[in-house]
């Protein structure tokens, strides 16, 4: 068995690239990576049995069923509406991969649906590198990203994003890894708890209305911990408005909590994109836990910049421009709750 830090191979795509996996493990924290998409493919703290993330022991399910679980999403995360936006006059039309309307996340060859290069690893780090080309997906400009993922001493997962471009571009990434912090079947005792008293009321096709509305007196007011999983409630599959604009300082966006385990979610990031799996289809087959995940398996807590930004000067910036850098960091970190104890 690969020690932490050492590259093992997890399998082969069609083409016959073979897709390399590393596990780094400190301060009581085990997280395993593959360079297809340079995904989270198993997260674990130790003296618990049961994995955090949902994943799957096989490359396969990944290409399809499981497409962006764990993965890193872009070059544009999230929708954009009619899979078109302007910049600097020019009208780019982009890959419109969901149902032939929009554009999720970054197009069908998007940063989740490739395999990245792993630059640099060691026993409690792993950096993985991507360019994504002009016109890929109907982005203009070479895109050169960067991805690292580590452990602190705490065992806390940290994960920063840079990206470049040699031409004016969009930009806007975000880690999709689907939540699960007691390893049963759903997510039905488990709350979550954001930090924002706005949210982005969406259409038919997930794309964001008007401006962002208060979430007083709705499903979406989660200032205080909410069950996840309301029978008869309205999914949610929403932005959360945590901040006007990204930060150089991370700040907590939201607590997922069980009776025994909590996770806290900080970001540099002013969005916080919640999916509460209630439309997953099942997967059929075998995830971590060695059965199929079925709708509210997990939770899908990403921090990103507000969807449908190409079309929306009113919204964070996701215009990324030669001499500048993208960067994004967000953390995880794990707390046994006193009762549990």
């Amino acid at each position: 068995m690969s020690g932490a830090g050492d590259i093992e191979i997890f399998g082969h795509t069609a083409d016959g690239t073979p897709v390399e996996k590393v596990t780094i493990s400190a301060g009581g924290s085990t997280a395993s990576l593959i360079s297809w998409g340079a995904s989270l493919q198993d997260f674990r703290i130790d003296g618990v049995a049961h994995p955090l993330v949902l994943g799957s022991p096989a490359l396969e399910p990944y290409f399809d069923t499981m497409r962006y679980y764990g993965a890193i999403a872009g070059r544009v995360a999230n929708r954009i509406a009619d899979g078109t936006a302007e910049l600097d006059g020019r009208t780019c039309q982009f890959d419109r991969n969901e149902e032939g309307v929009t554009t999720l996340h970054g197009g069908s060859d998007g940063s989740s649906n490739l395999v990245w290069t792993i630059a640099d690893h060691g026993r409690s780090h792993c950096r993985f590198t991507l360019t994504m080309a002009d016109e890929q997906s109907g982005f203009p400009g070479n895109l050169d990203v960067a991805v690292t993922y580590s452990l602190t001493d705490a065992g806390t997962l940290r994960i920063e994003i840079e990206a470049k471009t040699d031409a004016p571009t969009f930009c806007n990434f975000a880690h999709h890894s689907y939540w699960n912090l007691d390893g049963t079947a759903n997510l039905g005792n488990h709350s979550l708890m954001v930090h924002a008293d706005r949210y982005l009321a969406v259409d038919e096709r997930l794309i964001p209305q008007d401006v962002p509305k208060p979430v007083d007196g709705t499903r979406f007011d989660l200032r205080r911990p909410q069950p996840v999983v309301q029978p008869g409630a309205e999914p949610i599959d929403h932005n959360f408005c945590c901040f006007d604009a990204p930060s150089d300082a991370l700040r907590e966006l939201a607590v997922l909590s069980t009776p025994d385990l909590s996770l806290h979610i900080a970001s540099t990031e002013p969005g916080f994109q919640v999916y509460d799996g209630a439309r997953t289809s099942t997967v059929p087959v075998p995830g971590l836990t060695g059965k199929p995940y079925g709708p509210y398996a997990g939770i899908a807590l990403e921090p990103q910049r507000w969807p449908n930004a190409p079309n929306r000067p009113d919204f964070p910036t996701v215009v990324l421009r030669p001499g500048e850098t993208y960067r994004q960091v967000s953390e995880f970190r794990i707390a046994r709750n006193a009762q549990s104890s």
